[in-house]
């Protein structure tokens, strides 16, 4: 398999830790998941800017609001994670983001990658501190958050995770929700970089195009 990756800066990290040698590894902006027709077409931009020995485009993205629908398979074959998004992809599986989704359903999840990008209620806090001043602030960030009731740190295999850990504490604690940490999972992430056919994998030959039905259950 001659393969590259194509993948979220939020994910980067974990992504480039399983590749072989000589697999290349293009990472986006975080900020594109904010507006997903800008994500798809830059997504189809970097598959069709991809070197013709490729045969195999691995994504680092799940569906993430409909970003991945429609892209099409050129030269290569796609292979994406059946996942919504990055939290599927860290967890370890569809099923596993499903399971938490349904027992805390009120939670906003954490990563290192999405801390490192700067993307979270608290710099959403911070920005609006400098506009509006501490108080309404706190009182705006708290509405946004009035639906939930959770801040979960996502672990990362092989990383000191502390000071994450306490940037996750501070957030929960200024917003008064609850802290927890969950395990990360390499396992789907390991699926993907072997590209092979797998129950957790889409996978568009060249001429196909992704589709909203190949992530349903």
């Amino acid at each position: 398999m001659r393969a590259r990756v194509i993948a979220c800066e939020t994910v980067g990290e974990e992504i480039k830790s399983l590749l072989p040698e000589g697999v290349s590894c293009r990472l986006l902006q975080f900020g594109l998941h904010l507006t997903p027709e800008k994500l798809n077409a830059t997504l189809q931009e970097e598959i069709d800017a991809t070197p013709e020995e490729v045969d195999t485009i691995l994504l680092g993205y799940g569906m993430c609001s409909k970003g991945a629908i429609g892209l099409q398979a050129r030269r290569a074959r796609l292979v994406v994670p059946r996942v919504d998004d990055c939290i599927g992809l860290l967890l370890g599986s569809r099923a596993e983001c499903i399971r938490q989704r349904l027992g805390t359903p009120g939670t906003f999840y954490l990563t290192r990658g999405w801390i490192e990008c700067g993307d979270d209620p608290y710099t959403e806090y911070l920005k609006m501190r400098e506009k509006y001043g501490e108080e309404k602030a706190h009182r705006l960030e708290k509405m946004i958050l009035e639906n939930y009731t959770r801040i979960a740190l996502i672990t990362s295999n092989g990383v000191s995770m502390e000071e994450y850990r306490r940037y996750a504490r501070k957030v929960a604690d200024l917003f008064g929700l609850t802290f927890e940490e969950l395990p990360g999972s390499q396992a789907l992430l390991k699926k993907l970089v072997a590209g092979h056919p797998d129950d957790d994998l889409v996978i568009v030959e060249p001429g196909g195009r992704v589709e909203y039905e190949m992530f349903l259950p």
